[in-house]
């Protein structure tokens, strides 16, 4: 069965200075090569800490950055820019601000309308039908279509995100920190929902966060990026009860839990690598407590160990 995303050396470098003949002098590596599948259904969560690469990819998913290398499948069908509407119908991206991603000109009738006019050409009767269905979908009312989006709470402007994505009939969502800005229990009523979804309407999420709990509890499988690299891959059952990659571990050891003491690892104090002189070997060797001198001169591949993709060369039991 054709995959609902594959992904084959995607990267993105962005120049950061240039010199008088416009020659870029310098450069960030924002993302470095990855290849990966998401089969369709799935909720693949990607995490990782602030500045990893995270919105950068998924930012290239859905055309709004053109990769630097590498190839996006969506469907089968290679991603092409000029062509937005085909896209725009398989692959859809709610943002993390929900109230700031939405014009706040417009009406929510007249948002909603947007890719139902622009993707499908559909006429006003057929317009204000799909939008009452999608509208029950996601639990509003229809009075809420005349209103504008500084009239609702983050909980109501997000579940309008949404319906907006579902509007173009996609079956792919990028979400990209959908709860993050929300309150714990409106987090948990927009969870359920985009799981509702998902259930009813065969979609398939790319959920993108830093809150692992919230990963943990949506995704079928979690790739943990760490400096624009892909450091491990698998189900999320088994890399959040067994890390193998020392971040891995790092990230879960952080995380805030009930009843326990907060205490960030000392290997947190340690600096982020300089993204114009990136080190030679692992990324994560300044950082990690089992580096070797192997890892200070080698990037590691990411290759399968115990069940997951890890790329370490000392990975943990």
């Amino acid at each position: 069965m054709t995959a609902a995303l594959e992904l084959t050396d995607l990267s993105k470098t962005f120049p950061v200075s240039r010199n008088l003949l416009g020659r870029t002098t310098a450069s960030v590596k924002a993302v470095h090569p990855v290849s990966l599948e998401v089969s369709r259904g799935e909720t693949l969560g990607i995490v990782g800490e602030s500045g990893c690469g995270k919105s950068t990819l998924a930012r290239m998913l859905v055309g709004l950055l053109e990769p630097t290398t590498g190839t996006i499948k969506i469907q089968g069908d290679a991603l092409d820019t000029s062509d937005a509407a085909k896209f725009g119908k398989r692959i859809q991206y709610v943002f993390q601000d929900p109230i700031s991603s939405l014009n706040p000109r417009k009406t929510i009738r007249q948002i909603m309308e947007a890719p139902l006019k622009q993707l499908h050409r559909m006429p006003r009767a057929q317009r204000n039908a799909r939008i009452a269905d999608i509208f029950t979908s996601v639990n509003l009312r229809e009075e809420f279509l005349d209103r504008y989006p500084h009239e609702f709470s983050g909980g109501q402007a997000q579940r309008i995100a949404v319906a907006r994505a579902l509007a173009a009939d996609a079956k792919i969502l990028i979400l990209d920190e959908p709860v993050s800005a929300l309150d714990v229990s409106v987090q948990a009523q927009v969870l359920n929902l985009l799981a509702d979804l998902k259930a009813q309407l065969g979609l398939t999420y790319l959920f993108i966060s830093h809150d692992l709990a919230v990963v943990e509890a949506v995704s079928d499988r979690v790739a943990v990026l760490y400096f624009g690299s892909v450091v491990e891959i698998g189900e999320a059952s088994d890399v959040f009860r067994a890390p193998r990659h020392p971040y891995t571990k790092l990230l879960a050891d952080s995380a805030p839990v009930v009843g326990r003491k907060l205490a960030a690892p000392e290997s947190w104090e340690t600096e982020l690598p300089d993204p114009l002189n990136p080190p030679q070997g692992c990324a994560f060797a300044a950082r990690c407590p089992l580096a070797s001198d192997l890892c200070r001169s080698t990037v590691p591949r990411l290759d399968e160990n115990g069940g997951v993709l890890v790329a370490c060369h000392h990975p943990l039991d």
